[in-house]
């Protein structure tokens, strides 16, 4: 909690000489190579997004208070393909700035922390990055497999800082950095038996007390992490919450789940106060991702010259967008220092992108990815089965069946109206294939039963909300709360999803409704699914080693490893291919809800294709227009 104190005492003690500091703290998150305000996908600038516009906002936020400080909480070396040039094109070296970081070299960050997709390219690549980063790195809970800690834990930073009179202080700020102990079994194929990771709020609990005894006056946490809503177990990958309780952490700067904190997705969760953008009184930022926001903290800080001890008196959190989401415009200029820093990087990913892999019978698109197959997901579904069955050819699982599982991973949601997979017939380019499959993700195959199959797909069902099929009014159908990369589409067998049915299971991959089955005739070759029969399943290294807390998915069944990117695998069998005619072969479906109205949102570009029974109802002030399907 922070430390308050009363009007009578702040008098006494400023009597006895204490003086009064503002301190403003600033966050980027989860920039995710966004340098620049430029989609690659559609190879067009874009204002929604970009640290070129954040910069601004850094800049203006500066000019506003005498004592600032700057920080970056991670997954910023990866997500678009920038960050793949950068790491596999055109491989930075030894000694060299990330193009990130000749971004930020301007920017002046006092520090940064390690995210989750930061150890994407490996652990020799990152060692690469940091070793010329311009600002500290800290994390204290990823360790080597003897116990030692693999980076820095946190630095403890000597600041001049003057009062609201101008008088010069000097304050230590304790900087302490986590990210999500997952990671072990998410890049398995880079870490397994290179690192470990502690708990986040284990870590804080260790690591707090020993700043403090060090001389911190205030400690900020770079916890790459969401903000949980219930009860904290230990190793969760959310734990901003609990963050809070930790004696001694004064600002937690989260994070991860590309939210925004204050904001109303977190009303619910205990101690909140959404006007202060506090949990638990202590003050608590997640601004967005991408740089569509810009995180701003302050404090107001109270020195007691009798006791040398600073005391919180006041603090306050908020967000600043850079994009007017209303009347969609831009809401400050670029900053032309960040956009010519990466101006070299910025021209050869567009040289990188814009290769030709492939013809293009058809426009592909995932407006109405969450409704019907589609082929957006069937094409990486087909590239996935044909690169599987080619790895196993010569091995004991040759004979198996093999299906694929594969998710429509840009479906709008939480990431905007624009997040949407659109490509137009004619080439298909390097571009596209990243607009395809976002992730560096590798091609790995495990070993399930037909039971197996069931669950997984039980799981996948919880991209949607219940449907009361006894109601007239429009139902929304989906549940924006989740990730729709964890919507997998299994191809090779044939079933219908059944939403009047409530979720069997929960976020955290626990059976809650252990009579619910959503999944319906579920077939293979014509037939009902034998549950002992044996299937192999291509799918990525996140799903394969427990991503997304699937049932019976957690790195043990895995029978295949490749080496490959799944990108990669799309390359290779587009090149193949050499004209490409998307289509869906329809294996999945809604089951029809006779007299019951969906309300479903998707971009308003997505009445060009849409289904016979979706109606165009109203476009909404954040962009999204609403259409209603009808059984």
């Amino acid at each position: 909690m922070l430390k308050h104190i009363s009007l009578m005492t702040a008098l006494m003690l400023g009597a006895a000489g204490a003086q009064t500091v503002e301190l403003r703290i600033l966050e980027t998150t989860d920039l995710h190579t966004a340098a620049k305000g430029y989609d690659y996908y559609q190879d067009k600038p874009t204002g929604e997004f970009g640290l070129e516009y954040t910069a601004t906002l850094i800049a203006k936020a500066r000019a506003e208070k005498v004592n600032t400080l700057l920080f970056d909480n991670g997954d910023l070396i990866q997500g678009n393909p920038l960050g793949d040039y950068a790491a596999r094109v055109a491989p930075i070296k030894d000694g060299e700035l990330h193009p990130m970081h000749q971004a930020m070299r301007s920017l002046k960050y006092d520090g940064a922390t390690l995210g989750n997709h930061e150890f994407n390219y490996g652990l020799d690549y990152l060692d690469r990055v940091l070793k010329s980063a311009p600002m500290p790195y800290v994390n204290a809970n990823v360790l080597n497999m003897d116990g030692s800690n693999k980076y820095t834990p946190y630095v403890i930073q000597r600041k001049l800082v003057r009062d609201t009179q101008g008088r010069p202080y000097y304050i230590n700020v304790g900087v302490i950095g986590f990210t999500p102990p997952q990671i072990v079994n998410w890049d398995k194929a880079y870490l397994d038996g290179k690192v470990q990771v502690m708990d986040i709020v284990q870590s804080a609990q260790k690591f707090v007390p020993d700043m403090k005894a060090k001389g911190a006056d205030i400690i900020v946490a770079l916890a790459h992490t969401g903000i949980n809503s219930g009860a904290y177990t230990p190793g969760q990958e959310q734990a901003g919450a609990e963050l809070t309780k930790v004696p001694g952490l004064d600002v937690i700067l989260t994070g991860h789940s590309h939210l925004e904190f204050p904001g109303p997705a977190y009303k619910d969760v205990p101690g909140v106060n959404l006007a202060k953008g506090t949990i638990n009184g202590k003050v608590v930022l997640m601004p967005g991702f991408w740089g569509n926001n810009l995180g701003v903290a302050d404090l107001k800080l109270n020195f007691d010259r009798k006791t040398q001890k600073w005391t919180i008196l006041d603090a306050q959190g908020g967000i600043r967008p850079i994009w007017d989401k209303t009347a969609k415009k831009s809401l400050v200029t670029a900053d032309a220092t960040v956009a010519a820093a990466v101006e070299g990087a910025h021209q050869g990913t567009l040289g990188y992108v814009r290769g030709k892999v492939a013809d293009l019978t058809a426009p592909i698109n995932s407006y109405w990815a969450l409704t019907q197959d589609d082929p957006s997901v069937q094409l990486v579904s087909n590239a996935q089965i044909a690169y599987v069955k080619a790895a196993l050819s010569s091995t004991q699982y040759k004979d198996l069946p093999v299906l694929s599982a594969a998710a429509p991973f840009k479906a709008g949601g939480r990431a905007g109206v624009s997040y949407y997979t659109d490509i137009p017939a004619g080439t298909l380019a390097i571009k596209n294939v990243a607009d395809l499959y976002v992730y560096p993700n590798t091609v790995q195959a495990v070993l399930v039963t037909g039971a197996q199959v069931q669950e997984w797909l039980e799981r996948s069902a919880g991209q949607f909300k219940q449907i009361d099929p006894s109601k007239a009014e429009p139902q929304a159908l989906v549940d924006e709360t989740f990730p729709t990369y964890n919507f997998d589409v299994i191809d090779g067998v044939s079933y219908e999803i059944d939403v009047t049915q409530p979720n069997r299971y929960n976020s955290r991959g626990e059976v809650v409704n252990p009579n619910a089955r959503r999944i319906k005739n579920l077939t293979f070759m014509g037939k009902p699914i034998d549950p002992a029969a044996q299937f192999v399943v291509a799918t990525n290294n996140y799903r394969a080693s427990g991503g997304g807390s699937f049932p019976g998915l957690n790195g043990k069944n895995i029978i295949l490893q490749a080496p490959d990117e799944t990108r990669e695998a799309l390359v290779k069998y587009f090149n193949e291919q050499k004209t490409v005619n998307p289509s869906a072969d329809g294996n999945w479906k809604l089951t029809p809800i006779p007299g019951a109205t969906l309300l479903y949102a998707s971009s308003p570009t997505a009445q060009k294709y849409a289904p016979a029974n979706a109606t165009l109802v109203k476009t909404r002030d954040d962009g999204f227009a609403e259409y209603y399907i009808k059984y």
